[in-house]
Parts: C-alpha cells; structure tokens; sequence
C-alpha cells in the first residue's frame, strides 16, 4: 500500500462511539411538521408524542431506509474518503437482535467500517424519522437500542479497549452524551493523557440546553470542537457568553479550560451555504464552502456530519487544517447532492 504525500494509515487510527441508528427518510409538507410539533431544521429526541409519526412515516409513498447515526455518519464517511486500507475506522455502538440492527451491521461492512456493536435483545435497534421539506430536514430520534450501551459491558472489555488504545484520533458527537458520558471521558482522557486528538461535536442546540453538565465536563479534553451556526449560538447563551458573533464564540469557547496544554484548542463552525469559520492560532479564520446550484440540493440531512467526516480524513493523514476543511467541504457538498448520509463509489477529490 503506498500512499503519496500522506502519512500510510493502520487498521482502526480513528475510533468513532455514537447512537447506530436506521435513519428513515420521506419527504413531508409543512402541515406534517406542524402536525407534530417539529421545527424546520432541528434535530431532536423521540417522545410519547412522536409514535404517531413513525407509523405515519414509513406509509409515505417514497421513503428509504439508510443507515444513521451521526456519529456513525462520520466514520463511515471518513473511510470511504480514505478508499484504503479498509477498517481505518473503528465504531462503537449499540443495537438490538433484529433486522434493522442486521442492517446496520451490513451496511458498516459495506463501508468498511470496523463495527463492534454492543448487542442486547430489551431494545429495538434505534431509528430516526428524517422529515425532508425542500433543502431543509428534521430529524427525530427514537434511540430505543442506541441508548442501551454499556460502559463495563462493552467499552472496559479488554478486546474492545484494545481497539480504542490503537487510535490516534477520537470522534465522539455531542448526542452520546444522553446516553453514557461515563464511556465517552473513559475515552477523552484516555486521549488526553496519550497526546492523542479527542474530538467532539456540539451536535444538537438540545445538548447544550439540557445536557450542558455531561457536556462541560468533557469539555477540557476536547481538542477539536465541531458545530454549525445554530448550536454555537445556544451553546454561547447556555455558558453566559453575551454575544452572537460567530468569531467571537468561536474564540471564547478555543479558551474554556483544557487538561492537555501540549495543544491548542481548534473550533471548527460550519454555517450551512455560508463560511465555515475555525480558529487559527490566536486568530479567527473564515473559509468559504463549495459553490452549489440550490437545485442541486436534494436534502442536507447528513451534511455536517460528511463535513467532520471528511476533515477527519484529513487529520489522520495529519494534514494541515486547510486541507482538513477543504476535505469536509468536499464530502459535505458531495452529501447534499443524495438522499440521505449516502455517497458515490469513490470520492473524487485531489
């Protein structure tokens, strides 16, 4: 295997933990959302309310079942950017004994995906409603299964650990933290005491409102802090931060406190069609994203998730932040042209 100009990657350099959801995706109109409480572009948990719609959805005309899961989005997403070896992504996860967990399974071996779920038979395999409108989506996660997952019965196994002590970057989005944030500091500090990169994603404006103590308490082992424009803003207002300049919260949340001073904190924003802002250094920098017709947007559920993805392609490469961004640039503008977190045979970026 030779790689040009890029650092040859091993099996399993980039370990993922997350919900593995089966994402089920219809395209609705305005009066379904309503129907259901549902905001245009939001992402939220399942409750008593939301049964109605999952019945409701999977009797749409047109709806597709992909494998989910945000975190799980971006390692897949990661590998396939990577091509080769195959398994440089590891993930964690649980799921249920049923067909949709079969699912899941297959679909990360497809993506060559080093999957290891956790599997347990209480829960069904975890779900989210994708409710497409035009270029906006709304998601709602039924995480049954997903919420399932078991430090001392999966993560302290000394097969699964040794998997974790293999990687040298760490991905965990900031939806884990409602289930087992006991796993995910087992595993930033694991990073943080070995020089190695954790990060994190904001993930939801839900997170910071109601999970901002599990949040704040990873806090000082994240080295990369990902976002898009709406969850920094909460996040700012959760942490008193009084003001809503994108740079601004940026460089203010770079500065919470760190355990591991070796690096500098990076805060990476994205902001739909406009700049990703990221800080460099001691200063705030704003790269644009790709052009793209509108009309070429087919739905941009899963674009933030293909942005981290492809920049943690980049990273395990040890690539220069630039080259980070302008790889989740690519498999972000790459996502929003398909239904779904799904992508092409082979990517074609140089």
């Amino acid at each position: 295997m030779s790689t040009v100009g890029k650092t040859a990657l091993s099996e399993n350099t980039l370990f993922g933990m997350g919900n593995p959801l089966l994402d089920i995706s219809a395209v609705v109109d305005k009066d379904f959302l309503d129907k259901f409480g549902l905001k245009l572009n939001d992402q939220i948990l399942a409750d008593n309310n939301h049964k109605a719609l999952f019945e409701e959805i999977v009797k749409r005309n047109k709806v597709e079942y992909h494998a989910g899961g945000s975190t799980q989005n971006s390692v897949k997403i990661a590998q396939w950017m990577i091509q080769e070896p195959h398994k440089v992504a590891t993930f964690f996860g649980c799921i249920g004994t049923d067909n949709f967990g079969e699912i899941l399974k297959k679909k990360a071996e497809e993506a060559h995906v080093d999957a290891h779920y956790y599997e347990q038979n209480e829960e069904p395999t975890g779900t989210c409603a994708a409710c497409i409108t035009g270029d906006n989506r709304s998601l709602v996660a039924n995480l049954a299964a997903a919420n399932c997952y078991k430090k001392e019965k999966h993560l302290d196994l000394d097969s699964n650990w040794e998997l974790v002590k293999k990687a040298k970057v760490y991905y965990i989005a900031g939806f884990f933290l409602t289930v087992s944030p006991e796993s995910i500091l087992k595993v930033a500090k694991h990073a943080s005491d070995n020089n190695k990169i954790f990060c994190m994603n904001l993930s939801a404006p839900f997170i910071s409102q109601f999970f901002k103590e599990p949040l704040m308490k990873v806090m000082p082992y994240v080295d990369i802090l990902f976002g898009n424009e709406t969850e920094a803003a909460t996040f700012a207002k959760e942490l008193g931060f009084e003001t809503d300049d994108i740079a601004e919260i940026a460089k203010k949340t770079q500065n919470l406190p760190k355990e591991n001073t070796k690096r500098q904190r990076l805060v990476v924003f994205t902001q739909g069609k406009d700049d990703t802002v990221a800080t460099v250094g001691e200063k705030v920098t704003m790269f644009p994203v790709l052009d793209i017709d509108q009309n070429d947007i087919v739905d941009t559920n899963g674009a933030g998730d293909a942005f981290v993805g492809g920049f943690l392609s980049a990273l395990v490469q040890e690539q220069a932040l630039e080259e980070c961004i302008r790889a989740g640039h690519y498999s972000a503008n790459v996502i929003i042209r398909r239904v779904g977190c799904t992508f092409p045979e082979k990517p074609d970026f140089q």
